[in-house]
């Protein structure tokens, strides 16, 4: 359902530093480039993830409440996107492991991009 998403940067380049080291785990690439827009796909998805500048040209803020989920193959690509953010500017926001409570067993790790945004990496194995 969901054809394309958006999040705001301030600094593309980091951004771009960041999304590249901890995309490559999860076997998405950037596959776009420009000094307002960044585009990233993972074969096989009809979906696209694109890093941009407000078009407002204000400064990019991260929303209280949301969040962007990414599904990795395995729970080693999770564990790589961890380790991949938090060494690209990323901040912890919840460590790789099992959540409680969910069926099937749902291995995820969070983290908060250079600009705030809270991400998740996945797996249901």
């Amino acid at each position: 359902m969901i054809a394309y998403s958006t999040l705001g940067v301030n600094d593309m380049t980091r951004a771009i530093r960041f999304y590249d080291a901890v995309f490559a785990p999860l076997g998405a690439v950037r596959d776009a480039t420009s000094e307002t827009w960044t585009g990233y796909s993972r074969a096989g998805d009809r979906a696209k993830f694109f890093l941009t500048r407000p078009f407002d040209r204000a400064a990019a803020t991260s929303g209280n409440g949301g969040m962007l989920a990414f599904l990795g193959e395995d729970r080693a690509a999770i564990d790589a996107f961890y380790v991949a953010a938090l060494a690209n500017g990323g901040a912890d926001e919840g460590p790789p492991g099992v959540r409680e409570g969910m069926n099937p067993v749902f291995y995820a790790a969070y983290v908060r991009d250079p600009d705030g945004n809270k991400l998740c990496a996945f797996v249901r194995k």
